[in-house]
Formats: structure tokens, sequence, C-alpha cells
């Protein structure tokens, strides 16, 4: 949709070239967010009620790209992608909730693709290094030749804290959510269109070998399953591209190209969390699953950690924001004999569920209303920027690297916080 919006970017849940406004269901709230923040009087501030689907929409008609990072998502989420869908407004999210991402997929998926909304969650730490790191991987096995991904792995180091968001949203999960639509969206690629290699759902230890280098052995990742299911949609959504691109009357330009970005009808993908031995990968695993299926499957164990845990909208303090970091290391093989390896690092510094992530998301609206870095040119007020992929023309509910692509790695490399090795 080609409409003027009276805002660039309207972000839900805050509790020059652009104007911009903050949304926040309590208006006492928004006012102390702007006192402590001293914002400025040019940015607006909007009262909405996201259980008020008429409140949303008045909103969201007024901007062109929408942050929201009102969670749990499955609570909140879908009136705000609803009215998104319905106007034509871009949209971006911090969602690591695939079942969310599984329902909002059936329901608004095609409508976006009829009105032009690019809907585009999980944005922030959760999963910008896994797609990002298993996207540009493909791309270097590409440049080296006509090659397909086999297998596709990421290591990830950390350090940073835990918000009380978070908690809250794993809480929900756990007893709102009906069973059968997280079964559903267990599955290995539930998110995708096009089904891939499948990869085993738990294991106790992990081990990544990558030649030249010493074997790093891992544990389960908490928030592996959700990354997972977002690179895997990142690959459906490109071998679906290739299918289409390859039936009669479609250009051989617009085929060669589906065919350089798709992984591969093979493409598995997992991901692990980091361990300093064989040990402690294996004692980590225990604990953690004997842990969440105790939480799962008693309730007064779950009140009784809302009762200590953080709240929603508490987190680290700066002081431990600015000593956090993330290193994803990723190796993908190719599917010819001998495989071809590419090693790809993608890192950053300070606190990645915070600090980080809030880079990631705003970078990723920027990525649709400004040219890319090397363009000296002036943002359009109605027209999408060059360089974004094809499918972010079509619209529909898209990945960071279907939506963005190398757009959003050069923009979240210009910032400084974040660095890619391949």
């Amino acid at each position: 949709m080609n409409t003027r919006r009276a805002f660039d970017i309207v972000v839900f849940g805050a509790t020059g070239l652009f104007s911009f406004a903050i949304a926040a269901r309590s208006q006492s709230k928004l006012h102390t967010l702007v006192q402590e923040f001293k914002i400025p009087s040019s940015i607006d501030t909007i009262q909405v009620d996201v259980t008020d689907f008429k409140s949303v929409e008045a909103a969201v008609r007024s901007a062109r790209v929408v942050i929201n990072t009102v969670g749990p998502y499955w609570r909140w989420g879908t009136p705000v992608v609803k009215a998104c869908a319905k106007n034509g407004v871009h949209y971006v999210d911090l969602t690591g909730e695939s079942v969310w991402i599984k329902d909002i997929i059936n329901q608004f998926d095609y409508l976006a693709t009829k009105t032009g909304a690019i809907i585009v969650p999980s944005c922030g730490y959760d999963s910008v290094p896994s797609d990002v790191s298993a996207y540009l991987s493909n791309k270097t096995l590409k440049a080296y030749g006509d090659y397909d991904v086999a297998t596709s792995m990421s290591g990830q180091k950390l350090q940073g804290g835990i918000s009380g968001g978070t908690l809250n949203t794993i809480f929900t999960i756990l007893e709102d959510v009906p069973r059968d639509k997280l079964r559903d969206s267990a599955k290995d690629f539930s998110l995708s269109p096009v089904m891939g290699g499948a990869s085993p759902v738990f294991q106790f230890l992990y081990k990544q070998f990558i030649p030249g280098n010493t074997t790093v052995f891992g544990s389960f990742f908490l928030m592996a399953p959700g990354n997972k299911k977002l690179v895997q949609r990142t690959f459906g959504l490109l071998e679906l591209q290739k299918i289409t691109a390859a039936q009669p009357g479609s250009s051989s330009e617009a085929a060669k190209l589906a065919r350089r970005e798709s992984y591969g009808p093979s493409f598995a993908y997992d991901e692990f969390l980091v361990m300093s031995s064989r040990f402690s990968a294996m004692a980590f695993s225990a604990v953690f699953m004997t842990g969440f299926m105790l939480l799962a499957r008693l309730s007064p164990l779950r009140w009784l950690l809302k009762k200590i845990v953080l709240a929603p909208g508490s987190g680290p303090s700066e002081e431990a924001m600015e000593k956090g970091f993330f290193e994803t290391i990723n190796h993908t093989t190719s599917t010819s004999t001998p495989p071809v390896h590419v090693k790809t690092i993608f890192k950053g510094d300070r606190d990645p569920g915070y600090a980080l992530t809030a880079i990631m998301i705003a970078e990723s609206a920027l990525s649709l209303l400004l040219p890319p870095i090397s363009k000296s040119v002036p943002p359009s007020k109605t027209s999408l920027p060059e360089g974004l992929p094809d499918l972010a023309k079509r619209g529909g509910i898209l990945t960071p690297m279907t939506a963005f692509g190398d757009v959003l790695i050069t923009r979240q490399e210009s910032s400084s916080e974040t660095r890619k090795d391949v």
C-alpha cells in the first residue's frame, strides 16, 4: 500500500528523518516514561488498549511500521498483527513463540500478501543471529559453487540476563496454549511451507567439529526450538520461491536468482548451547530437562516461581548489560562428496536479550523505511526502499532474512555492536 501515514514508526509496549510515536495501554506510565527518559515533544504518545481492536487499529493505521514489544504474544499479539495485515502496515516483533507464529501464519499470511503488509516476527536475539548465520553460510557456499546445504548447526555462546517478561511468556505457554497446538508447532518444519531434512528433537550431548578447529561440546539450548522453526521457515519460503520460479512462464534470471538464494531440499538445521566439556554439557541438559518437566507438570511449582521471580518489565542492571555478549558459530556442510565446509561467526557485545535485541529490532524496522546505507538518497514516504528481497515485495508472514536479507546485515554491522566473519 502506498498510503501516506502520520508516523513512520509506532512502538507498541513502550512503558529528524522520522515521525515517531510510542504507544502503551497506560497513559500514566507513558507520562512517566516521557519524564524519566526526557523524551522530546517531537515524539508523540498514543494510548492503546491491545484488548480493544478498534483502539489497536486506529493506532496501526497511523503508522508505516509497527514495532510490537508487548508479550506474551500468544495473549496480546494477535490483534496487532490482524490490524497490520488488514491495513497494509509493516510489522516487526520480538517473539520466540513458535506456536503463536504458526497461528498468525494460518490466519493472516494470505491477507498480508493481498495488502502488501510485511509481517516479521522474531527480530531480536530470538532469532536474528540464527537466521543470519544460516543465511550467510548458504550465501558463502553458493559463492564457492552450485551446492545445496546438507546440515547447518549453530553453537551459541552468550552472557546475559533473563527478563520477567520472558519467564511470564514461558508460564503462559505452559498454562494457556491448547496441548494440540503445542504438539503441532513442536514438529519439524511446522512453520515452513516445504519439508526439509529432519533433525533430532532433543539431544543430551551435541558435538560440533569444524575442520581446522577443536571439537566443541554443547547442551540443549532453551531458545533452540524457536530459532530452529524460524530458520526452517526461511528455508521453506526460499525453497518455495525456487520451485515457483522454475515453473513455465518464469524468467530464466528469476529462476537463477531463486536457485542461488535457496538452501536446497535436504536442508537440516539445529543449534545448541556451547559448554566447556562433554560432562558439563550432558549434566546441564539433564538438569534443564528435569526442571522443565517439573515446571510443566506441577502447577504449585509455577505458582511459587511467579511469586519469587522477576516481574514483567524487569531485567538486568545497566552494568550487567554492558558486560553481556553473544557469539553464534555456524558450521554448514554441502550435500556434495566430499562436502564443502563453511564456518560463519556472528557476534555482538553487550547483553543480547536487551541492548542488542533493541538494536536488532530497530534496524529491522529501519530496513523497511530507509534506503541501503550505501545509497545517499532521501527515503521514500510511500514505497519500500530498494535492495530488499523479492519475497518482501509480495508481503506476508516472513522472517528476518526473507524480509530484509543483506539490507539488515549491513545495517547491523554499521551499528558497531555486531560483527560477522565467514
